[in-house]
């Protein structure tokens, strides 16, 4: 029986996830809404997180270090996205806006 290795090159995975990290960039760079921009550093963080894992079953399927990495890189966005949304919801209540171009200071 196969293995994912011999069956998928691993140029798939790391073209895949260049799209997702592009398709990031590319929602941070042109987003106005903090809520939008969050949503696209949490996909470039997951296209990280393919590349560990990709990179862990294509070097040594027996250890689980990329698999350890795209867990704490799971952890890192889960705290980022719970300390951003209070930031976002603090600023939104005060401002009514959750555009960052019309908050220039978070100062009240």
């Amino acid at each position: 029986m196969e293995t994912a290795a011999e069956q998928i090159p691993l140029e798939h995975f790391l073209f895949a996830a260049g799209v997702l990290f592009s398709i990031g960039v590319y929602g941070v760079l042109s987003r106005r809404n903090a809520v939008l921009i969050l949503m696209s550093v949490e996909l470039m963080l997951n296209a990280v997180a393919v590349n560990f894992v990709a990179f862990a079953v294509y070097t040594d399927g027996a250890l689980f270090r990329g698999l350890i990495f795209a867990v704490f890189v799971i952890i890192i966005a889960a705290a980022e996205v719970g300390l951003a949304l209070g930031i976002i919801l603090r600023v939104f209540r005060n401002r009514a806006t959750a555009n960052v171009d019309e908050v220039s200071q978070l100062k009240w």
